[in-house]
C-alpha cells in the first residue's frame, strides 16, 4: 500500500483498526486524536501497541477554525478518510461528503457508526459500542448458554473488530474504483449491520419461516448430542469437529465402536434422537478425553483426520510449533512503553509485498510537528497552534 495515505478521525477500535490494517501494509496512516482527551483505548492494557502500530499521531481539535483548516489540508492530500462517530455528525459539522469531494474529488470516505448515516432519525444519532452492536444486530441473542441463563456478548470486542474488517475491505474496494474512474466514494458502515451479515443460516432461516434460534452454548445446534468442547484429564479443553460419514467411522474405530451393531447403519453425525448410538458415542468421547491430556487427544484425533484442536491459552500459543514456524507472535519496539512488546504479527501475510512493523502505537501527539511541516506549516505557525490549544503533545499515563 505504499503511496496510499489514510486519515482517520475516531476513537477505540472500529475506525482506527481499519486504518491500522492499511498501515501494516505500508500505507501512510495519520490517526487524529482529540485535544480534549486522549483516546480511551490508550488505557486498555497494551492494546494501543498493536492497534495503532505503524500509524502517525496528530492530537488536534478539529472543531476549531484552525483545526478544520488543517483537516481540510490533510484531506486534499489523502486517498481515504475514515471517520467514526454518531451517524450524521460530519454533515452537521458542515463536512458532508459533497464538501469533502470539493476538496478532493477522488476521496474515499468511510463513515463508521453504530446505526448508519441514514434511516430512522431516532436511531441514526444514537451512540454505540461493541456490545450495543452485538445486541441490536441480533448476534448476542444467539450466543450464550440456553435459557434461563442470559445471552452473552462474544469477546473480545467482536463487533468492533468485524466492523473494522468491513470498513477496511470496503475502503480498499472503493479506492480501487476511485483510481479507475477518478471519482470518489462514500461508504456507510453500521456496526449492527456488520453483525447481522455474519450469521450464517441463523438469520436467514428465522426470516424465512423459522423461529428464533435457541442458544446452544458449547453445542453446535440443538439436535446434536456431541458438544464442540470437551474437558481433558489435564484440565485443559479440546474443540471437536465431528461430522461426515468418513470422520464418524474413523472415530468409531479409534474408540472401539466399529463393530457395535448400533453403529452399523450409515450416519454422518450423532444426534439426541439417535438413541443408544448417540449416547454411546458421547460417553466414549468423554471417557477418551478424561483419560488423556488435551495434547494427547489432539494428536490422536488429528492422526486419523478427525478435526480437533486444543483450546489454546496464551502461553500455549507462544510455545506452539505452528505459531513459531509462521512467526504468528512477534516483537516490536513500542514508543509508549519504551520497550519491546510481544504480540500478533501482521495478518494476513503477503508473499511479494510483505508488510512490516516499524514501530508500535505512537505517543499522544507524537507526530504533530512532522505532519504539519509536511503541510507547509513553519516552526512559528506550529508553536502558535500549540499555544492556542489547537494541537497538543505529550504521552498520557498508561498502565504498564
Amino acid at each position: 500500500m505504499n503511496g496510499v495515505r489514510v486519515v482517520c478521525v475516531g476513537t477505540n477500535i472500529a475506525g482506527p483498526v481499519a486504518a491500522t490494517l492499511f498501515a501494516e501494509q505500508g500505507a501512510d496512516v495519520i490517526q487524529i486524536e482529540s485535544t480534549l482527551a486522549p483516546d480511551m483505548f490508550r488505557t486498555m492494557g497494551k492494546a494501543w501497541a498493536v492497534e495503532h502500530r505503524n500509524t502517525r499521531a496528530l492530537a488536534m481539535n478539529v472543531r476549531t477554525p484552525e483545526g478544520e483548516d488543517i483537516l481540510k489540508r490533510l484531506i486534499s492530500t489523502c486517498d481515504i478518510l475514515i471517520e467514526a462517530s454518531k451517524g450524521g455528525t460530519w454533515a452537521r459539522w458542515g463536512l458532508g461528503d459533497d464538501v469533502l469531494w470539493e476538496i478532493n474529488p477522488k476521496l474515499v470516505v468511510v463513515h463508521v457508526s453504530g446505526y448508519g448515516q441514514t434511516g430512522d432519525p431516532s436511531y441514526v444519532s444514537r451512540a454505540s459500542f461493541d456490545t450495543i452492536g452485538q445486541a441490536f444486530g441480533g448476534y448476542m441473542a444467539v450466543n450464550g448458554m440456553p435459557e434461563p441463563l442470559p445471552p452473552l456478548p462474544v469477546k473480545p470486542y467482536t463487533c468492533d473488530y468485524v466492523t473494522a474488517l468491513f470498513a477496511a475491505l470496503s475502503a480498499a474496494m472503493a479506492l480501487f474504483k476511485a483510481r479507475l474512474t477518478g471519482e470518489g466514494e462514500s461508504v456507510d458502515v453500521a456496526q449492527y449491520e456488520a453483525m447481522a451479515r455474519i450469521q450464517g443460516n441463523f438469520l436467514i432461516d428465522a426470516l424465512n419461516g423459522g423461529s428464533q434460534p435457541e442458544r446452544t452454548g458449547e453445542y453446535g445446534n440443538t439436535l446434536t448430542i456431541m458438544p464442540n468442547v470437551m474437558k481433558c484429564g489435564d484440565g485443559n479443553y479440546v474443540s471437536l469437529g465431528i461430522g461426515g460419514a468418513a470422520v464418524c467411522r474413523r472415530l468409531e474405530e479409534l474408540l472401539g465402536l466399529a463393530d457395535d451393531p448400533d453403529f452399523a447403519e450409515p450416519h454422518a453425525g450423532f444426534k439426541k434422537a439417535d438413541g443408544p448410538r448417540g449416547q454411546k458415542m458421547f460417553d466414549a468421547v468423554r471417557d477418551f478425553c478424561a483419560r488423556r491430556s488435551a495434547e494427547e487427544v489432539n494428536d490422536a484425533l488429528n492422526s486419523i483426520n478427525v478435526p480437533c484442536s486444543v483450546i489454546m491459552t496464551f502461553e500455549m500459543m507462544r510455545d506452539n510449533a505452528q505459531y513459531q514456524a509462521r512467526q504468528t507472535i512477534t516483537t516490536w519496539d513500542d514508543p509508549v512503553f519504551g520497550k519491546g512488546v510481544e504480540g500478533v504479527n501482521i495478518v494476513p501475510s503477503f508473499a511479494r509485498n510483505p508488510g512490516r512493523i516499524f514501530r508500535g502505537g505512537p505517543t499522544y501527539g507524537m507526530d504533530n510537528d512532522d505532519i504539519l511541516a509536511e503541510l507547509g506549516f513553519g516552526e512559528s505557525d506550529i508553536a502558535s497552534l500549540y499555544r492556542k490549544g489547537v494541537i497538543k503533545n505529550g504521552s498520557k499515563e498508561v498502565s504498564q
